[in-house]
């Protein structure tokens, strides 16, 4: 089994509980109340079990795109919706557990991650970073890759976007410069890492 868990839930009782199952298994558990208290003390290695509000999944993988590091997570929520689910795979998590669970629900969940983790590890590091990359672009820098993915020409995104062939060239400049891009061709592949393009 994992050897170090980093359990985040802002739930004290239920964190209690879960931290006291993974430690009768012989698990060692450092719990968090929430992201920005595990930023400040980020791990090398482990896995992370996150109670599932609606928006810690997608900051933890942010975060893991910024930091170039990515570590496989569980998610959990009280009967958590079918959408819910794959929303929370969708943006990075490996599994996803109903609460309440039990240590034999855990301790299977956290096998399969584990062998998983090597596996998908490296393509989901790929997609947070490209992620974080993109992110860094305005609304309308992005309008401009996605037309650079589709082959357009600036003149012709520039019909598209009702502006300038020069000001869809500032927009590309600024847009390469921006996602650390050297060639159109390195942000086009970003782009596509990070699902902003198929």
């Amino acid at each position: 089994m994992q050897a170090n868990i980093f359990l985040v839930d802002g739930d004290f009782r239920r964190r209690a509980a879960i931290s006291h199952c993974l430690s009768a298994s012989g698990v060692h558990v450092e719990p968090f109340e929430d992201t920005v208290e595990l930023e400040a003390h980020w791990p090398r290695e482990g896995l992370l079990l996150v109670h599932d509000d609606g928006h810690s999944v997608a900051h933890l993988l942010s975060l893991m795109g910024e930091a170039g590091h990515w570590l496989p997570v569980i998610c959990f929520a009280d009967a958590p919706s079918t959408q819910r689910i794959v929303a929370a795979v969708h943006e990075g998590a490996i599994d996803y557990l109903a609460w309440p669970f039990d240590a034999s629900d855990l301790s299977a969940s956290i096998e399969a991650a584990s062998a998983r983790a090597n596996h998908i590890g490296s393509a989901k590091l790929r997609e947070a970073m490209a992620r974080s990359r993109v992110d860094r672009l305005t609304r309308r820098e992005r309008e401009v890759l996605a037309g650079v993915a589709e082959g357009l020409s600036n003149r012709l995104i520039g019909e598209k976007l009702a502006i300038s062939p020069r000001t869809v060239e500032i927009h590309r400049a600024n847009m390469l410069t921006k996602m650390g891009a050297h060639h159109t061709s390195e942000a086009i592949r970003i782009a596509i890492e990070a699902a902003l393009v198929h």
